[in-house]
C-alpha cells in the first residue's frame, strides 16, 4: 500500500515535470511568435513610414513647382498691369499738356486783346480828361457870365436873387398843386368807374356760379289724414291724446272743418317738425294713447336731431370746412329748419359761403377762412328762439365758446354792421349776405306786409314838397322820385335823395336793400304850324 502510494507521487511529480516543460515550451513558442509578429509590424511601419516621407517630398516638390509657376504668373500680370497703367498715365499727360498748351494761347490772346483794351482807355482817359479841362474852363466862363447876368438881372427888376427864387418857387407851387388836384379828380373818377365796373363783373360771375334752390315754409305745417275719423283719434278720449301731444311737442294743434288735414303751429320749425314726424308716425301706426304718443315722441325727436347734425356735417363738407366742433356743427344743422322771411337759413347760409369764397378767390383772399365766415355768420339764429339776444350777439357767443378764431368771430359781428368791418373777409362776407338775401326771389313776404311796405316808401317820398311823382319799383328794392326842375336844384335833389334813405332806414323792416333814385329833369316842348 505504501509502495502505491510512492509509485503514484512519482508518477505525478514526472507528469508534473511534463506540463512544466510543455508549459515552457508553449510559452517559448508564443514569446517567438510575438517576436515574428513585432518584427513584421516594425517593418511594416517602417515601410510606411519610408513612403509618406516620399510622397511628402514628392509634394513639397509639387508645391515648390506651383509656387514657382505662380509667382511668374504673377509677376507677368504684375508686368502688363505697370505697362497698361504707364500707358495711361503718359496718354493722361500728354492730354493735360495740350490742354495747358490751349490754355496758355488762349490767355495769351486774351493778354494781348487786354493791353490793346488798356490802351485804348488810356487814350479815351487822356482824350476825357483834354475836355474835362476845356469844359472846367467853359464852366467857369458861363459861370462869370452868368452871375453878371443875375447881377444886372437884380439891378434890373430891383429884387434880390433869394426873393426871384421864393417868388418862382411859389408860382410852381401853386401851379404843380391845380395840377395835382385836377390829377387827383381824374384818378378818382376813373377808379371808381373802373372798381364799380370790376366789381358788378365779380359779382355777376359769383352769383352765376351759385345757384342754391331756395326752400319757403311759414310758421304753420300741414298733416295729411287718410280720412276724418282720424281727427277723433288724434283728438282722443275727452281730449287725452291731443293733450298729451301739445305738452310733449310745444306745438298748437288746430283741428277744424279742414277736410283730412290736421294744421300745426309753432314759432319753432324745430318743434313743429318734431310734432309733424310725430303724429305721420302715430296715423301710419294705427295706435294712438299717451303712452304710444310718449314713445314715438321720443324717436322721431332722436331723428330730427340726428338729421340736424347730419345736415350740418353735410353743409361742412360741401364747403370743404374742416375741424368744425361737433356742438356747433349740431346747431348749424338747426338751420335747416329754420326760415327767415321765407328763406332757408341753412340754405342762405351755404350760398354765402359760396359766393364769400369765390369773391375771396377773385381778390386774392383766404378762401377757404371766407367759406367759414360765411356759413357761420347766421349761425346765432339756430337759438334764438330759446336764448335772449340777437342772432349776432348769441352767434359772437357760440363761435367763442367753441374755439372759433376772432377773424371768424369778428366777421359775424360785422355782418349787418353791428361793428365795422376791419378785415377784408368780414366784408365779404358782408357783401355775400347781401346778395344772397337781396338777389330777387331769395326772399318773400307775405302779401299784405310787401303792399304796405311799398304804400309806406311811396308815401315816404311824396311827403317832402315838390314831388311830381314817386314809384316803388324792382318788388320795392328801388324808389323813383322825380321833382319839379323850378324847386330842386343839383344840391337840392341830391339832399332830398339822402333824406329819404335815412327816414327809409328809421321807419321800415326790409330784407336787403333798396335804392333812392331822383330824378330831375327839365323839359321844353314846341309846336311846329
Amino acid at each position: 500500500m505504501g509502495n502505491k502510494l510512492i509509485l503514484r507521487r512519482k508518477i505525478n511529480l514526472r507528469y508534473g515535470k511534463i506540463e512544466s516543460i510543455f508549459l515552457l515550451y508553449i510559452l517559448i513558442l508564443i514569446l517567438a511568435v510575438v517576436a515574428i509578429v513585432s518584427a513584421i509590424m516594425c517593418a511594416r511601419q517602417k515601410t510606411k513610414l519610408e513612403f509618406y516621407q516620399k510622397d511628402a517630398e514628392r509634394l513639397k516638390d509639387e508645391f515648390k513647382e506651383k509656387e514657382n509657376y505662380l509667382k511668374k504668373e504673377a509677376l507677368v500680370a504684375a508686368r502688363e498691369q505697370l505697362h497698361t497703367d504707364r500707358q495711361k498715365l503718359d496718354d493722361e499727360i500728354r492730354q493735360r499738356r495740350s490742354e495747358i498748351n490751349r490754355l496758355e494761347n488762349s490767355l495769351s490772346k486774351r493778354e494781348d486783346s487786354l493791353e490793346d483794351k488798356v490802351q485804348k482807355v488810356t487814350d479815351k482817359e487822356f482824350e476825357l480828361n483834354k475836355k474835362y479841362d476845356e469844359l472846367l474852363d467853359k464852366e467857369d466862363y458861363l459861370a462869370e457870365l452868368v452871375a453878371k447876368q443875375l447881377n444886372e438881372l437884380e439891378r434890373v427888376s430891383s429884387m434880390s436873387r433869394e426873393e426871384a427864387k421864393n417868388m418862382l418857387l411859389e408860382q410852381i407851387k401853386q401851379e404843380l398843386a391845380q395840377e395835382q388836384i385836377q390829377l387827383i379828380r381824374e384818378n378818382e373818377q376813373k377808379i371808381k368807374e373802373t372798381a364799380e365796373e370790376k366789381s358788378r363783373e365779380i359779382l355777376s360771375q359769383v352769383m352765376q356760379k351759385c345757384v342754391i334752390d331756395q326752400v319757403i315754409e311759414s310758421t304753420v305745417s300741414v298733416v295729411s289724414l287718410p280720412n276724418d275719423e282720424m281727427k277723433g283719434r288724434i283728438i282722443g278720449r275727452e281730449g287725452r291724446n291731443i293733450r298729451t301731444l301739445e305738452t310733449l311737442t310745444g306745438v298748437d294743434l288746430i283741428i277744424d272743418d279742414t277736410p283730412e288735414a290736421v294744421v300745426l303751429s309753432s314759432f319753432d320749425p324745430v318743434r313743429r317738425e318734431v310734432a309733424k314726424l310725430t303724429i305721420e308716425k302715430l296715423i301710419q301706426d294705427g295706435r294712438i294713447h299717451p303712452v304710444r304718443i310718449e314713445e314715438v315722441y321720443e324717436k322721431s325727436k332722436k331723428e330730427i336731431e340726428n338729421k340736424m347734425r347730419q345736415e350740418g356735417e353735410k353743409a361742412a363738407l360741401d364747403l370743404g370746412i374742416m375741424n368744425l366742433n361737433k356742438e356747433l356743427t349740431r346747431t348749424l344743422g338747426r338751420l335747416y329748419y329754420r326760415t327767415s322771411y321765407g328763406q332757408n337759413v341753412l340754405r342762405h347760409s351755404i350760398e354765402v359761403a359760396q359766393i364769400a369764397g369765390m369773391l375771396a378767390v377773385e381778390l386774392g383772399a383766404d378762401a377757404a377762412e371766407a367759406r367759414r365766415a360765411g356759413l357761420l355768420h347766421d349761425i346765432g339764429k339756430a337759438v334764438d328762439h330759446d336764448q335772449e339776444g340777437t342772432h349776432i350777439q348769441l352767434g359772437v357767443e357760440l363761435a367763442r365758446r367753441y374755439g372759433e378764431r376772432e377773424e371768424i368771430v369778428h366777421a359775424i359781428e360785422a355782418h349787418h354792421d353791428d361793428v365795422a368791418a376791419n378785415t377784408l373777409v368780414a366784408a365779404l362776407v358782408k357783401i355775400a349776405d347781401s346778395v344772397s338775401a337781396g338777389r330777387p326771389g331769395a326772399r318773400r313776404d307775405t302779401l299784405e306786409i310787401y303792399i304796405k311796405r311799398l304804400k309806406k316808401l311811396e308815401e315816404i317820398a311824396n311827403s317832402y314838397e315838390g314831388i311830381k311823382q314817386s314809384f316803388a319799383v324792382q318788388a320795392g328794392r328801388e324808389v323813383r322820385v322825380v321833382v319839379q326842375p323850378n324847386v330842386f336844384n343839383d344840391a337840392a335833389a341830391a339832399k332830398l335823395a339822402r333824406d329819404i334813405v335815412k327816414r327809409i332806414e328809421d321807419e321800415l323792416e326790409y330784407p336787403g336793400q333798396i335804392r333812392v333814385t331822383v330824378v330831375r329833369e327839365a323839359r321844353v316842348t314846341e309846336i311846329a304850324k
